[in-house]
């Protein structure tokens, strides 16, 4: 049973990122097809129901488009077609054909990609039109309008800012890795100096401050940003992806070049522990002299 737990542990341990990472990628493309492909695919199989019959004579069309007598008649008599017994003859013709393009349209997969395509299309000449002079312009201002908007307002700078620091062309970089003293003299902290810190700073301290962001664990996006002293703060030579799986972990992910030799280690283990002084009991404290 020992043998049996180590080993599917272990197991667990190798498999279960790869199961996480396929699983999210998988969510995340059931999100994009749900949200964004269907939508798109509505919309087309509803321009294909109103175009189709202007551009093309009745008896080219699709066989989806077709629609005899004979089904409007089963159609009508079904369950399904109860809502439509009172209604004009078009509009239950055109309801069969959108279900019938619907059926055909489900039945291939590359049809059901058309969404998705378009999308990607879409984003692109958005970011084509938007990456000029004249559409960075016309985008800010209607950015403006829109962050007016009551509700609107408290959440979209929030995620704007998020979605600028992950994919903007202006990121937000993170320019070294430095240790502080933080949150008092005596611990020190891994930090990502963002930047120098602003001018009121540098007056206060009377001297040249840094913008240092503290990332929590195990979500380093979150955390805290505080104004250091230049001078104390120490470059560390690590690279920040190392510094961002370091406060992922917790700690425990160190590159192997900053692991301290297995001597020191062990030499640290071994050292003796602090003892803890008895705290003398009141009751039996004499009192000083001349006092009661």
């Amino acid at each position: 049973m020992e043998d049996f737990r180590r080993f599917f542990g272990r197991g667990l341990a190798v498999l279960l990122p790869s199961i996480l990472t396929l699983w999210l990628l998988w969510q995340a493309f059931v999100f994009l097809f749900n949200n964004v492909a269907e939508p798109i695919n509505r919309g087309i199989r509803v321009v294909v129901v109103e175009v189709t019959p202007r551009v093309t004579p009745e008896g080219q069309r699709p066989t989806f488009m077709q629609i005899s007598e004979e089904q409007v008649s089963e159609f009508l008599a079904s369950p399904e077609g109860r809502p439509f017994r009172d209604r004009p003859l078009p509009v239950v013709r055109e309801h069969l054909v959108r279900r019938e393009l619907g059926e055909f349209w489900n039945q291939r997969w590359y049809l059901q990609a058309a969404g998705l395509l378009v999308a990607i299309m879409l984003i692109y000449l958005a970011g084509l039109l938007l990456g000029n002079y004249l559409g960075r312009r016309v985008y800010a201002r209607v950015e403006r309008l829109i962050a007016q908007v009551p509700g609107f307002k408290q959440v979209y700078p929030h995620v704007k800012q998020l979605v600028d620091l992950i994919m903007g062309e202006r990121k937000v970089a993170f320019r070294r890795v430095v240790m502080v003293q933080y949150p008092r003299r005596g611990i020190w902290t891994l930090g990502l100096v963002t930047s120098d810190s602003f001018i009121q700073a540098h007056e206060v301290a009377g001297e040249a401050c840094l913008a240092v962001f503290i990332p929590s664990t195990p979500t380093p996006f979150t955390g805290f940003t505080i104004t250091v002293p230049r001078n104390e703060a120490i470059d560390v030579p690590m690279s920040i992806d190392e510094a961002i799986r370091f406060f992922i972990t917790g700690g425990t992910l160190v590159p192997d070049r900053f692991s301290p030799p297995a001597a020191d280690s062990a030499t640290m283990q071994a050292q003796p522990q602090p003892q803890e002084h008895p705290v003398p009991d009141a009751s039996r404290a004499q009192p000083p002299a001349g006092r009661p």
